[in-house]
This record gives C-alpha cells, structure tokens and sequence, in this order.
C-alpha cells in the first residue's frame, strides 16, 4: 500500500509539474524575435535560430549574436537552415544566403522552405519548385514535373535509393534530381515534413496526419493525430511532431503510442511548435512562433512553482514524512504534496500569513512548525476506528471498521508561557522538543497535547555558556547531544543539561548557516566560507574541503547526503553534488543550475530534505524542486571541440591582411610584427560560463586554466613559435589542443646567413688562390661540355635533315610519270600531282616535330602508298588497320617511322613478283605499347636483299630507322621474318614493338 501511494504521488507530480524540463528562452534574453522557424548546430557547437522579422541568431548558451540584412542577408524572414561543413545556408523569404566565418554571400531567387544536401549537392526547396546552387554562383531551377515546378516544396528526404519530395500538391518518389527521372506521385495532400527510420518512411502532411511507408514493401499506414503538422522529427526513438495549435506530441517510435505531450498546461506559453531539435549532447530545442525557443531536458530534477500549483514561490522550509512531503511557501503557511497532489493547508486562527521558517516530525507523524513572530504550531493527527453495522435483518447483519483521521491544531508561543515566538529550528526527541530561537537561546520542553499544557524544561542561554544567541542550526549527533551553530561562527553542544561552547572554531567570524553528521564527521556550511569537515572525534577541529574541483559558491545554505553517501549543498546559484573520499577531500564536482533543471535558482537557508524514497527536496527562491535519484538522464558528456575565434596582428585580424603568407595555420611574419593575439573558443550551450582554457607557447609550461579565452603575446622573439590551447568543460573533460604555428623574420644583422656572409667574405680571401683555380677547371669542364652540346645538335638536325630525304628515283619516277600521263590521262595526272603534293606537305611538316599523332602518320602513309599506286606498272592492294581502344588522334609516334618499312615492301617485295601485289600495315596497343607489322607478298626479303646495293637510299633508311625503334624501346624488338607455305616463301613480315605515348 505504501509503494501504491507513492506511485500516486509520483504521478501527481509529473503531472503537474512537466515544466521543469522547459527552459524558455525569449527577447528579454536577448532573442532578435519570438517566432523562431528552424535550429540548427554547427560543428562548433553554436546554435543557430532562423526568425521570422528578427534575421538570424547564433547562440552560445548564454549570448545571442544577431546577423540581418544589415550584414548582407537576403531577407530578415528566415524559413530554414542547414549546416553543412563550414557553411551555414540560409533559407529566407526572398532566396538564399550563405554564412562562412561570419561572412555572408546572398543570392536572390524565390521564397526557401527547406534545404537539403545529398552529400554532393545542395537543393532549396521554394514557392516554386527545387532549385539548386550552380558552381557558377547562381540559382538554377530544376526541371522535374510540372506540378512541383510550380508547387511549394516542404521537404526533402534520400532513403539511399530514392528522393522523397514533400509538397503542397503531395508525397513524390524520383531516382534523381540532378538528371530526368520518372517522378511518381505516391499520395495526394499538403505534405509538411518527412523522417526516415531503418525502412519506414514518415511523412507528415498538414490536415491529414502521419502516413507510415514501408520503403522496402510500399505499405502504407496513417496515424490520424495530431493534425496541423509542421513538423515532425526521430529523437531517442520517438517520432516528436510540432503542430501550429496542439504544441508537441512524442509517439513511439516502435509501438506508435504516444508517450509525451508538451503544450500551454506543461509549460510552453504558445501552441504552435515550428520544429524540435536534439543537440549532440542529448538536449532538445523547442521552436515556436511568438513564444520564443526553449531548452527542454528531461532530467532528474521535477520542479514546483506558482504555475504548476504553489500558493507561492518562496519556500521557506521542507520536510519529509511518510510518503508525503510538507512545505512552507512565502507567508501562505503550510503545504503538502501526497498521493492527492498538491494541497495548500487553511490558515489557523492565530497563525494566519506566517513565514514558516522550520518543519520537524515526531515519530506518530505529526507536524512542528516554526515560524518568525508567531511561535510553534504542532498540528496533531488523530485516527479514530469507528463501529459500522450494516444489514436489513439480524441474519445479514455485518460490522466493519471505518478509520478517520482528523487534525488538531496547537498554538504554543509566548500568550501560554513559551520564551519566544521567532523559531529557528525544532528537533523532536521521543517526548522531548528542542528549539532553537532567534535571540532567545535554545529551549527544550514538553507539551500534552490531551490537556494542552507547556512543561518548560530548560532555557539555554547566556547564564547557561552560550555566547552568541543568535542561533542559525540546530541539530543531534549520534551521542544524544545537541548541536548548534551560531550566525557569529561559534559552535557549541548541550550535553545533559550541560552547554559545551567552542567558540568561533573556523576563525573567520563567518555564519554557519548549516549543520550536517555523517557517521562520525561533523560538516559545516558557511555563509562565504565554503564547506568545512570535522577532523577529530571531538568536532573541535575542522577542515575546509578542498580536492581537484571546487564547489560553484562559497555560500552554503543547504546540506544534505543522498543515499549514496555524496554530499549536496544548495547556494545562491544553484545545488552542487560533491563526490568526496574517505579523507574529505574532493574528488568531483556536479553542478545543477537553471540550465540544468534546476529552476529554483536561489537556495533557502536548510530547506532542504530526503524522503522515504530517497529522493532529495530542495526549497529555493523560485520554487520547490526534487531530485529523482532513481531516474537517469539520456545527455551525453561528450569531450569538448575548441576552434580559433579569430587571430590579429598589430590589432588587425589575419583574415584582412592578404599579403602575408597564411596557410595550413601558419604565419609569416616581418621583424617589427612581434605582437599577435588569439582568440578561441568552446561552446557549451549546458554549462557556458564553466568552460576553462590554458595555453602554452613553445614548449613551455602549460598556462593555469582560467576563464579568458583570449591571448594577446607582446614582444616575441625571432624565429618560429607554435601556439597551442586546450579547453575542458564543467565536468573537467579535456579538448583535443588546437595549435597554430608562425615566423618572426630576423633583422639583416640577425640573420644566421649574413653573418656567415662575413665569414665567408673572410674564407675567401684566404683561399682566393685556390677559388681561382677551382673555377678554371669549371671553365674547361663548360667548354668540353658546349662541345658535346652542339656535336649532339648537329646529329639531331642530321637526324632531321635524314626524315627530309626522300628516295631521288622515286621523285624522278613520280615527275617522269606526271609529264607522261600529260599526253595520255590528265584526270590522273592531275589525282597525281594532288597526292605527291599533299605527301610532300605531310611531310615537310611533320619532320619539324618531335613526335606526331597516329591518325596523322596513317594520313602520311595513305598518301605514300597512294602516289606509288598511281607510279606503279604493277597495281597491288593495300590495307591499314588500327586496333585499340584509346583513339589513333590521341596516340604519340615519331614521324617517317613507318613509311622506310613500306617503301621497302613496295619496291622490293611487291614490285619484284607477277601477281597481284598485297600489302597490310597493322597497328594495336596491348600491355603500355603500341605493336606495328608491315606484311607483303613479295619473293621475302632475305632473296631481294642478295640483288639490292647495300648503300642505296633504302638500306640507309631501314638503318637509321632500326636505329630509332632500338632507342625508342631500349631493347631489340625489330622483327623481320619470310613467310612461308608448304616450304615455298610467299611474303615478308616486319613486326616492332614501342612504348606507349599519350597526349594526356
């Protein structure tokens, strides 16, 4: 039953009190407009929040910077954005706007609903169809459909097959955006946003709901509600979806059930949601249009205040009983969360508009309460069993019990005998009640609550040891005695009957707000002096904890140990989890502040409290918060990113000085600029003012850490240096160091070369004699060497002169024919001199160069082999093949190679025999080379050999030509070999092999 009533309780809870994990944040924070349309995160970690009116915004988790048109934006109304890389593209009313490094470059072009970039490719959806940014700078509409060319595009998605386009006319499927593609049209309906998860496709439309795709089987699901969808989004395995009248709803991603509404009743102050966002630590951001944006954490802190039903803010003191948890709020008296909820207590005759400043129990479960000016209130509960009978006649008779609980309420203060109305503390012991007053010192005293008479035991005072009356805390050890602290720092304990005075045991005549056992340790909590711990058994000696970490204030208002054994203290910023060791030393630091769910901010003095649960209570200026201890957190502590901000010189950034050298962070610099500055930074949106920073330069010491972020280095030393910085954020993790290396040029004078300039000058005149000597051998060495030069020119312009030559008799038989065919065949004549003229061109052209095409040298041989066709008494056929897959225009030979071969094959192979002449040059390129063959049906080569002069022009030619592909290929791959059949030679083959030379 008692578990039973805590889980009412713990449902009552939730469900008045969702708006401790919103977070708002709006203009009077900073924020350029309330209706904000997209957020983003870049790599750095900033926020970036489009606005409607406002322009863009970036924010650090603490700080809003504003760019607008001002800045070169196209438009102020922003619809959406989209990081990709170092780039921040911005979708606005009236195109598009590009932010790098806090320089915006626009385009004009129509309104942007969305952005999308498929890894390639960046596409903006508009009023009017897609477009794309072109590489030239310029907006390019896409060309899909007719109905998305002139329709609104909401939203895009890639499932890593398909692009999926949201519109206004419908739901679309295409391959491709980037070329035609066939565009289906999957349903009707004003699509709004999509999401993708493993194989189902969401798409929400507006007025319709969600429809469910199975990508993989095209089934198609819909989830009616919500309607009136803006948008919708896969956060923690929940489908969040923002709506413009009914805020946000999360549906289960898996079983489709809806886990989580957020709206007015929760803590939003609009409905319409334009869009939710999980940051990469696990934090989840809230768009709306007119309420701002907000931070939402689902943490383990659960928040009261007047909104989520308090009759105030200010809570004065907490304490817990049973499964219920008693409050004091401002002067409204008393207040109690149980399985009901919250229940504000009717105020006492007597005891009306009271600040409630101490709760205490005794062990029936009733109620102490202290207040300033009205004495004690002990509110007594009393259960009464009561007889029931029920039953028409004496055979159905039956009796039950029936208990009743009814509450009575007794004024104890100064009309019926108590020393003092303003209370500081109560502690109950068995029969006996201590209170610690204002000025009054401490009392112990008993009260009937039957007869309602006061038995004033003791009154501890000055005449009684203590010195200073202004009590603050008061508390038993596990001795049976009592403690006190003392708002001059005294300390003290009463031991039967008996006052132990300590006296100011911090030396610091500093508060001791809090009192605290543990164990055997005695802990105390200052006002300004931080949290000291017992060294000794006596709790006369003290010590100041101090370890790695500190805690965030000075000021300790509240202590408390969880159930876990860690200390926890409340201040003016916030509640500290302190991790401390056997020694008291600290190991760790947790702080909880408004960024982290803890809206009360401020801390009361000891209003603070564990219930049967073991959850903690903290009352704070702005609220009643609970810390779950039994509930985890899904934010991830994820290592810190540092970046350079920016870096000057002389004042002036890097970014504006184009004539130094700066590249892959290094920095040439001149002799008089030796002052350079950095500025770095790491984002925290959580914990924004705990990041630290150190630096180094060179390989000294790292610098402490501290809070400036900025260094500015005055007078360096020439040469080079290497700048390193590191941050770590609030839990001490520790970023990657960033380092930037530059150069402070040396003086002339300084310079290591001109002083060895002047010791050289010295060396020299002492080996004068020998430098002279040195440089006539060079002399010599340079004349044998320009010897060797021109001798090579001249056989490179013999080698060219060589390519010139042409076989006389073959010209003096071409010019002999011409003249012939003048009296006998002009059409032939005139086909002849065409194709000597066009070969000689060819060739005088082709001999200027190095190498030419294939293509070309093929139009040369045609040209040859043409001519001597038309010379020829003997006609003969010819072919020329080329086989490869690279193009013969694209392949590199050197000229006149081929054609010495083939003058060779014409004149003694063909010419030498009866039959029709056949000639076939083949070329191919096969493994990096290009293989040629010459094939004739000649008598073969080695018999024509035996009749030709062996200095004739040809055997010259076939020479140096062998010579050549020798050279070409370093190796011997010149091949000549007779054909044979049946033993008798029926023609000659020539095969040569030369490495493959392309023009790319």
């Amino acid at each position: 039953m008692k578990h039973l009533l805590y889980l009412l309780l713990l449902i009552c809870t939730i469900s008045v009190s969702q708006n401790n994990e919103l977070r708002p944040y709006t203009l009077a924070d900073g924020l350029p407009q309330s209706q904000v349309y997209d957020v983003v995160q870049d790599s750095v970690g900033y926020l970036w929040l489009g606005t409607q009116g406002g322009g863009l915004a970036r924010f650090d988790g603490e700080d809003f910077k504003i760019f607008n048109e001002n800045d070169g934006l196209t438009s102020n109304y922003i619809q959406s954005l989209l990081v990709v890389k170092d780039s921040l593209f911005i979708g606005t009313k009236k195109g598009v706007s590009i932010l790098v490094n806090e320089t915006i470059t626009s385009f004009k072009g129509p309104q942007v609903h969305c952005i999308f970039n498929d890894g390639e490719q960046t596409y903006f959806g508009t009023n009017t169809g897609i477009y794309q940014l072109k590489k030239d700078a310029t907006l390019s509409q896409l060309t899909l459909s007719k109905t998305l060319n002139d329709g609104k595009i909401n939203d895009f998605l890639f499932d890593g097959k398909n692009y999926w386009i949201a519109s206004k006319e419908g739901l679309f499927r295409t391959e491709f955006l980037y070329k035609r593609s066939p565009i289906s049209q999957v349903q009707f309906g004003d699509f709004t946003s999509l999401a993708l998860y493993k194989k189902t496709l969401f798409a929400a439309s507006f007025n319709e709901g969600i429809s469910l795709i199975n990508i993989s089987e095209e089934k198609i699901e819909t989830i009616k509600k919500p309607q009136r969808i803006n948008d919708i989004a896969i956060i923690e395995n929940q489908l969040w979806v923002s709506t413009d009248n009914d805020g946000l709803t999360a549906i289960n991603i898996e079983t489709l059930q809806f886990e989580k509404k957020l709206g007015k009743a929760n803590g939003l102050s609009v409905s319409h949601i334009r869009k939710s966002f999980e940051d990469r630590n696990g934090v989840i951001w809230i768009a709306t249009s007119g309420g701002g944006f907000y931070k939402y954490f689902p943490n383990q802190f659960t928040h009261f205040d007047k909104d989520t039903g308090l009759n105030g803010n200010r809570v004065y003191a907490t304490h817990a009983v049973e499964n219920a948890l008693w409050f004091s709020v401002a002067e409204r008296g008393l207040s109690v969360i149980d399985s009901l909820g919250i229940k504000n207590i009717e105020s006492i005759q007597g005891f009306e508009n009271v600040k409630i400043k101490t709760l205490a129990s005794d062990n029936f479960g009733n109620i102490w309460a202290g207040s300033d000016g009205k004495g004690l209130l002990y509110r007594e509960t009393i259960k009464e069993q009561n007889i029931v009978v029920s039953g028409a006649d004496i055979s159905d008779i039956k009796v039950d019990t029936l208990v009743t609980v009814k509450t009575v309420n007794h004024l104890i203060n100064e009309s019926n005998g108590f020393p003092s109305n303003w209370i500081r503390q109560i502690y109950v012991e068995s029969n006996n009640i201590w209170v610690a007053t204002y000025a009054d010192g401490i009392v112990k005293f008993k009260y009937n609550n039957i007869d309602e008479t006061l038995t004033i035991l003791n009154v501890f005072g000055k005449e009684e040891g203590i010195e200073d009356l202004l009590i603050v805390d008061l508390k038993p050890d596990n001795q049976s005695r009592i403690w006190y602290s003392t708002q001059k720092g005294h300390l003290g304990y009463i031991e039967e009957n008996t006052v132990t005075h300590l006296g100011d045991v911090l030396n610091s005549n500093t508060s001791i707000n809090s009192l605290l056992f543990n164990e055997d340790t005695l802990f105390l909590g200052t006002a300004g002096n931080g949290i000291w711990a017992s060294t000794g058994f006596d709790y006369s000696k003290f010590q100041k904890l101090k370890g790695a970490k500190n805690i965030t204030s000075q000021n300790s208002f509240q202590l408390i140990f969880d159930a876990q054994g860690n200390l926890w203290t409340g201040s003016e910023r916030g509640i500290d989890n302190i991790i401390i060791n056997n020694e008291n030393e600290i190991v760790d630091v947790f702080h909880y502040g408004r960024n982290d769910g803890f809206l009360g901010i401020e801390t009361c003095l000891n209003a603070a409290t564990r219930d049967a649960q073991n959850n903690l209570w903290f009352g704070a200026i702005y609220g009643l918060t609970k810390y779950n201890t039994n509930q985890t957190t899904n934010q991830n502590n994820l290592k810190p990113v540092l970046r350079f901000e920016d870096i000057k010189v002389d004042y002036s950034s890097i970014n504006t000085l184009g004539k130094w050298e700066y590249q892959n962070n290094s920095l040439q610099l001149k002799p008089e600029q030796n002052q350079i500055s950095f500025s770095y930074r790491t984002v925290d949106l959580d914990h924004p003012k705990a990041i630290q920073y150190r630096y180094k330069l060179d390989n000294t010491e790292w610098s402490p850490w501290h809070k400036n972020n900025e260094q500015n280095l005055l007078g360096l030393a020439y040469g080079s240096h290497i700048f390193t910085a590191q941050s770590r954020d609030f839990r001490w993790q520790e970023s990657n160091p960033i380092s930037f290396t530059f150069t402070i040029d040396s003086p002339l004078y300084a310079k290591a070369w001109f002083q060895w300039l002047l010791i050289g000058l010295l060396l020299l005149l002492i080996f004068f004699v020998g430098y002279w000597y040195l440089k006539r051998i060079k002399r010599k060495n340079a004349a044998e060497t320009n010897r060797l030069q021109l001798e090579n020119h001249l056989l490179s312009l013999e080698q060219k002169a060589l390519r010139l030559q042409m076989n006389p008799h073959f010209i003096f038989n071409v010019l002999n024919g011409i003249k012939a065919m003048g009296s006998t065949d002009m059409l032939k004549m005139n086909n002849t001199i065409n194709s000597f003229a066009t070969l000689l061109r060819g060739i005088l052209n082709n001999s200027r160069k190095e190498t030419i095409n294939l293509e070309t040298e093929i139009k040369t041989l045609k040209n040859y082999i043409d001519v001597e066709l038309l010379m020829s008494q003997k006609p003969f056929i010819y072919s020329i093949d080329f086989f490869s897959e690279i193009s013969a225009e694209e392949i590199l030979i050197p000229p006149m190679l081929i054609q010495p071969f083939v003058e060779n094959a014409i004149r003694h192979g063909i010419s030498k025999q009866t039959q029709e002449g056949i000639l076939k040059i083949t070329f191919k390129t096969q493994d990096d080379f290009l293989h040629c063959s010459i094939t004739d049906n000649g008598p073969g080569i080695f018999e024509s050999q035996k009749n030709k002069k062996a200095t004739d022009h040809q055997s010259v030619a076939l020479d140096v030509t062998k010579e050549r592909i020798a050279s070409l290929s370093k190796r011997d791959t010149l091949q000549l070999k007779e054909l044979e059949n049946n033993g008798k030679i029926i023609g000659t083959e020539i095969t040569f092999s030369i490495p493959l030379e392309t023009d790319f």
